[in-house]
């Protein structure tokens, strides 16, 4: 087992989840591209359930197994079930459950990686989920049946990267332009103003905002507010129940605003994530 690849394997005996979780760092060729791979299996029947808040990951799921119930900012209903597919970004919450027979390969792509490998404008898979065959078309279908019958986790990622790696080999270059402005508004964790990016760049915001949506699928605005929200989220971690001060470190006008954004973003107040 590579030093790189972290391995969770819950007890059978716990009453909880039984599930085993696989977790690798991509390949160096990768980064920048692919934040990680994740092998996950369901070890038990059981109806488990959980909520991913607002985040800047683009996944493409490889299942070969059952299919997982995902509802976008609400619970899922009997319609909402998604095997292999690839997710754009959400400004929300999303509820992920499964029923004890769900076995996938997780590729995490960043924003603009995704755009790279998907060949699309992310625009298309915005707030929705997006079959492995509409995605990837015979590729991903051949891919999937290569997955499933490799013999372990090892096999599986090796295989995974080698085929992220030869899409991203053929990929177009992304605008430095947009890689920058992007790149900026995670360095001043949300806080920089569209109008400072749009006349660094000497475009007009409305056109800024055209060029987000191509390359990562959001506007700069909406981007910024996920980047708070997620920095928010990880101080609140450090400073417990500071919730003033971590509204005026993120930027937030006040505390009240920072309450909506999370409500907005993750389905919950800060006091009930904490």
């Amino acid at each position: 087992m590579s030093d790189e690849t972290e391995r969770h394997r819950q007890d059978d005996r716990s009453p909880a989840l039984h599930f085993e979780m696989v977790r690798r760092k991509p390949a160096a060729a990768l980064a920048g591209s692919v934040t990680d791979v994740c092998g996950y299996r369901e070890l038990w029947p059981g109806h488990f359930r959980i909520v991913e808040y607002a985040s800047l990951t683009v996944p493409l799921v490889i299942s070969f197994a059952d299919a997982f119930a995902i509802g976008l900012g609400r619970d899922p209903g009997d319609n909402d079930r998604f095997a292999s597919f690839a997710a754009g970004l959400y400004a929300g919450p999303v509820v992920i459950e499964s029923f004890g027979g769900c076995c996938c390969v997780q590729v995490n792509f960043t924003p603009l990686g995704a755009r790279q490998f998907f060949g699309v404008p992310m625009s298309e898979l915005r707030d929705r989920m997006v079959g492995l065959d509409d995605a990837l078309g015979f590729e991903g279908i051949a891919l999937c049946e290569q997955l499933g019958e490799a013999p372990d986790w090892d096999t599986r990622f090796a295989i995974a990267e080698a085929f992220v790696t030869s899409r991203l080999a053929k990929a177009i270059e992304l605008s430095p332009e947009v890689a920058w402005a992007y790149g900026t508004v995670l360095a001043t964790g949300g806080r920089t103003r569209i109008s400072a990016l749009a006349e660094e760049l000497g475009w007009s915001r409305k056109h800024l905002a055209a060029k987000f949506s191509d390359a990562i699928g959001i506007g700069p605005k909406t981007l910024s507010r996920i980047v708070r929200f997620n920095r928010a989220l990880s101080l609140s971690k450090r400073q417990e129940d500071d919730w003033v001060g971590i509204a005026a470190d993120c930027g937030y006008a006040d505390q009240a605003h920072l309450v909506r954004e999370f409500r907005q973003l993750a389905g919950e107040t800060p006091t009930a994530l904490a």
